[in-house]
Formats: C-alpha cells, structure tokens, sequence
C-alpha cells in the first residue's frame, strides 16, 4: 500500500512529528485536529506500521515514527527544493484571477501585498476582487464564480485545499460603548455566556464552532440570538446593545466608532487563508499561493 501514499498525509506527519501537538500542527496545517488524526491514520495504515503514539495527554513518535521521520524528512526537503526550482522556471500568466473577499478586512495588507508581488510578476494577468456573501461563503467558489477565496480557519472540506495563511489575529469582543464589559481591559470565554452572541448557521460547522463557540471550556451554553446574515446586521446589532460578538480587530475600522472591542484571552488565534477547489486545474491559483508563501514567508 506505499505507493497509494499522498505528499500531503507525509506532510501532516513531519508537522506533527516535529510538534508532537495535534492542537498546533493542525493550525500549522490550516486543518481541524479530528483531520489531522485521520490523515495520520490513512498513512498508518497504508504503511501498515503504528507511527505515533497519542494518548489524551501526550503525543509521542514510536521507534517507527523516528525512524520514519528521519529517513522521510530530508527526502521531503529535497523535493521541496526540486519543485521549487520548477516554479522559479514558471509560465508568464494572462486573463484575470478572481479573488473572493467575505468582508471588507479579508486578507488585509498582506493579501494586497501578495497581489502586488503578483502583478508584478505576470503584468499581463489582471486581479479582481469580488465580494463573496456571507449567507453562501463557499457558494461562490464551488459555482465558480471566484477562483480562489480569502476566508477564515479552519475549513474541513473534502473538495478544498487550503493554502498559504494570509494572517492570523487575536480574538476580540465586540460590545456597545455602553456594554457593561466595555470598561475592561480583558474578558474571558466565559464572560461572554452571560450576554447572548449573533451566530452564522451559513458557515460549515466547523468554522461555525470556531467563530462562536456552541459551549464554554466550563461548560456552559452561549445564547444565540438568532441567526444573522451579514456583517453590517452583526454591527447594528452589537451598536444597539442587543447582542455581543466575537470577533478580530481588524474588524474595528469597518465596523465604525459606536462599538468597543475587549481582547478575550482564552481563545485561540484566527487564521485566514487562501482556499480552492482541489479540482482546479487554473495554474493561476496555485501561481497566487506560491507568490503568498514566498511573500510572507509560509
């Protein structure tokens, strides 16, 4: 069963090799730990030999896992090194390359730093950025009217690849300037149970669960409000005091003057990324990954 095996599954193994954490190698990934463990897995099995050893506490090689690691590592390297040295040898692209944006903040300055470099690199390709709804944020790219999409992690979609990280942001708490919170200079996850939250039920769940999570890690319930449909809904919302939301700060200068944002400290960072179907066979998009990789140095 070794030749069945994919780059990408030795891939999440030399991540968690060198981890030896699913929580960060599935952020480095850009994929939901329950993926990470069944990638690994698929490759366990395929080389039928237990690599690693997990108990809830711990994550370990086993001596196959080592010797695996050290013999595949520096093979893996060396093919990176190949292939990049084909890319460095890449077609001049032309046409247009659809870029979908979710909100006005998606991808920020570094997004607009990778379409600058790309640009710069095939002036004969235009790049057009085109508002994506968030009530069917990956209808757009599946009916293929964008190419490729900035959009937030973690996305564990079996017709998706995602690539290179745009950026990554501290959670915040966005209140009214009259919120009872907005006078702290911090909040916990489980401060935001006691108010009730918008949430999306138009997101893949597990995006969902990371933009509002359903629990806190104390168990209790966050109250939704009702299902929302954009961010400027969101944003009144929160101005009038109706509800709290969790969100980044780069969210702030779009959202206006009237809401307040409070750093929550016991929640991860977002991750925002480049993402396309795993079907394409447009060059163009995988040339935009390799310009974002290079540019900010993934």
């Amino acid at each position: 069963m070794w030749g069945d095996v994919e780059l990408r599954e030795i891939r999440a193994f030399l991540v968690l090799a060198e981890e030896l954490h699913f929580g960060r190698s599935a952020e480095r990934l850009g994929l939901t730990q329950a993926r990470v463990s069944q990638v690994l897995r698929e490759l366990e099995r395929k080389l039928g030999q237990r690599l690693v050893h997990r108990t809830s506490r711990h994550v370990a090689l086993t001596p196959a896992g080592e010797r695996f690691r050290d013999e595949v590592g520096p093979a893996a390297e060396q093919l990176g090194d190949i292939l990049r040295r084909f890319e460095a040898a890449r077609e001049t692209f032309e046409g247009t390359l659809r870029v979908g944006i979710v909100a006005g903040p998606s991808g920020g300055s570094p997004l607009l730093a990778v379409a600058d470099e790309f640009t710069t690199a095939h002036p004969g390709c235009a790049i057009d950025f085109r508002d994506v709804s968030l009530a069917d944020i990956l209808g757009a790219l599946r009916r293929g009217e964008v190419d490729v999409l900035a959009v937030r992690l973690p996305l564990d979609q079996p017709d998706l690849v995602v690539g290179p990280t745009l950026s990554r942001e501290p959670r915040v708490l966005a209140v009214n300037r009259d919120h009872p919170l907005a006078g702290r200079s911090e909040v916990s996850i489980e401060d935001v149970a006691d108010y009730k939250v918008g949430w999306f039920d138009t997101v893949p769940d597990e995006l969902a669960e990371a933009l509002v999570p359903t629990r806190t890690p104390g168990g209790r319930p966050i109250e939704r409000l009702r299902p929302v449909r954009n961010l400027s809904e969101i944003a009144m919302l929160v101005a009038r005091g109706d509800i709290v939301h969790l969100t980044v700060p780069s969210m702030a200068d779009y959202w206006g003057p009237d809401i307040t944002y409070i750093p929550v400290v016991d929640l991860p960072e977002s991750a925002e990324a480049l993402v396309w179907l795993r079907r394409t066979t447009d060059n163009k998009v995988r040339e935009l990954a390799r310009i974002a990789r290079e540019t900010l140095g993934e």
